[in-house]
């Protein structure tokens, strides 16, 4: 982060979620549950965060950055899973989007060398870190694992950085994707998928990660109550003849 002294305003140290904070982000999800919404997107989670943050849900991410407030910027992640103990979960496979290492960075059979293919994949994504970094002084990383099913949450945060391409290996499995393995640990870090380019980091779960549940027994509000509440009319509607 811009030589990491710069960083400024940020509205909690890297990692520490405040209770506050988580429950805003519950508050949420439960308004979401009660007006009859039964998963959480990932733009879903990127206005929730950002509310919860009082910052802004970019339209369009720059970089990576999805969420910004007051100089610190967030790439928003959310995980489902059907995992019961979500205490007990370790890893979490973080998709990108697309990382396409097209004509433009000399690709033009990504099979043909598996490790220049995975150093094309990583300098976009270390591309999208750097225009994030232009414009923050801040650039994290913020993932939520759901189980829309037991109302149980874990939420986790890491700093948003680049990866060195020389650290890692590259090899196509036999399911034709291309994974990236560390070259010091041996461990498998990344996966790319050459048809529609997804890109997904794998990560390991910081101590720091927290968990929260929420009441599987929220009421639905019927749609009849909320018009109700808002005092419907016929006359907010207009009725067009054929176009």
């Amino acid at each position: 982060m811009r030589g990491g002294a710069g960083r400024r305003n940020e509205p909690y140290p890297l990692g520490q979620f405040p209770d506050s904070l988580l429950f805003e982000i519950a508050k949420q999800i439960v308004h979401r549950l009660a007006i009859g919404h039964s998963d959480i997107t990932g733009d879903d989670f990127g206005t929730i965060f950002a509310q919860a943050v009082h910052g802004i849900h970019r339209g369009r991410p720059l970089g990576i950055a999805d969420v910004e407030h007051n100089g610190c910027a967030w790439s928003v992640k959310t995980i489902k899973t059907k995992n019961a103990d979500l205490s007990s979960v370790r890893i979490a496979r973080l998709i990108s989007g697309r990382n396409s290492p097209d004509y433009s960075l000399g690709i033009s059979n990504p099979r043909a060398n598996p490790d220049n293919t995975g150093r094309a994949v990583l300098s976009v994504w270390n591309a999208r870190v750097n225009e994030a970094m232009d414009q923050y002084d801040d650039l994290r990383i913020v993932a939520m694992i759901r189980n829309m099913e037991t109302r149980d949450f874990l939420i986790f945060e890491e700093e948003g950085h680049r990866f060195t391409a020389t650290s890692y290996r590259w090899e196509f499995n036999k399911s034709g994707n291309l994974e990236g393995f560390n070259r010091a640990t041996g461990e498998h870090e990344f996966t790319w998928q050459p048809h529609g380019s997804q890109f997904t980091i794998k990560r390991q779960i910081p101590a720091s990660a927290r968990r929260f549940t929420i009441n599987p027994n929220i009421p639905i509000v019927q749609p009849e109550s909320i018009l109700a509440a808002i005092r419907f009319r016929e006359d907010w509607v207009t009725i067009h003849g054929q176009v």
